[in-house]
């Protein structure tokens, strides 16, 4: 039994098209505590990180927007996360990806306190490679892995508690890359298993290879799972699709072999838009997939339709 702490992250800031604020209320609505509660964890909600009043901050590059807001979301969203990670395992509802500057900052802290090595597994569309600095539109829902890895260019961001080595970092069902932030991944040793890999490899192999890394060096394993990973044809809620994500099967098949190494420690779900979803059709996806992280199988689901 795990102890599974829900923390709501409303972030909506990061990126430019409205409704990723309404993400925690549609997980909790498409029954993501029940599920969890049905498979024997502990359950508790800790209810939605709210942010204190956000101080001016001004940037170099005229295009970045809302950072004072991201600023104030990063230091509440780290505090908490860190809190959290004393306590159970936390599974952070989003709110866009920028919430992840302030979940990662948290768990490297409680990571470097511990004295473990933190391993971050990044299943994503895109890199989210930027920094503040690089970044073309402005948005910093593009940024966070950059800033946990440690690059230059974050200010006034505080400085990444621990920045997390490329080698502990596996980036999976990539498939769009702007020409910055390849040049920029291209000089880590970040392991970057995009589309074409897991087409040519499949999902088992370089999924299993990272997690034997993880096991072997005794690593905290934090999984970030962005909707637009997965194909927008069975996931529509998200304001960043990219055609050709990861099939249903898939998706599961990662959260299934997830759940059999037992290595995850935290969890981002991020991206989320419900204004955008069709009967509630990706909440509820994104909840099954919970599901499967944490010890369903899938023989054991129901039919339904939506």
């Amino acid at each position: 039994m795990t102890r599974c702490i829900l923390i709501g992250a409303p972030v909506d800031e990061g990126q430019r098209r409205p409704g990723c604020l309404m993400g925690p209320a549609a997980y909790r609505v498409a029954g993501l505590g029940a599920t969890l509660g049905a498979l024997g964890h502990q359950i508790e909600d800790r209810g939605d990180v709210r942010p204190t009043v956000a101080s001016p901050a001004e940037h170099p590059n005229p295009a970045v927007h809302h950072l004072a807001e991201t600023l104030a979301w990063t230091e509440a969203l780290s505090a908490a996360a860190e809190a959290a990670m004393a306590d159970g395992l936390p599974i952070f509802m989003g709110g866009d990806h920028s919430l992840t500057l302030g979940t990662l900052s948290g768990v490297a802290a409680y990571a470097k306190k511990e004295g473990r090595p933190l391993f971050v597994l990044w299943l994503d569309a895109h890199s989210d490679f930027h920094s503040p600095l690089s970044t073309v539109s402005g948005n910093l829902h593009g940024t966070p892995m950059a800033y946990a890895h440690g690059e230059a260019g974050f200010d006034p961001f505080p400085p990444f508690p621990a920045p997390v080595p490329g080698a502990h970092i596996c980036m999976f069902g990539i498939r769009s890359v702007d020409e910055a932030e390849h040049a920029a991944l291209a000089q880590t040793d970040i392991t970057v298993n995009d589309m074409r890999v897991l087409d040519e490899l499949g999902i088992v192999a370089p999924l299993r290879d990272f997690l034997d890394r993880v096991r072997a060096a005794g690593g905290l394993l934090h999984v970030s799972l962005d909707v637009d990973f997965l194909d927008p044809a069975i996931a529509p809620a998200v304001g960043t699709t990219v055609p050709g994500g990861a099939t249903f099967r898939e998706a599961h098949l990662v959260c299934e072999l997830l759940h059999e190494s037992g290595l995850m420690s935290s969890l981002d779900l991020v991206e989320l838009n419900p204004f955008l979803d069709e009967r509630g059709r990706t909440a509820k996806l994104m909840v099954d997939l919970v599901g499967s992280l944490f010890g369903r199988k899938v023989f054991d689901r129901p039919t339904r339709s939506f």
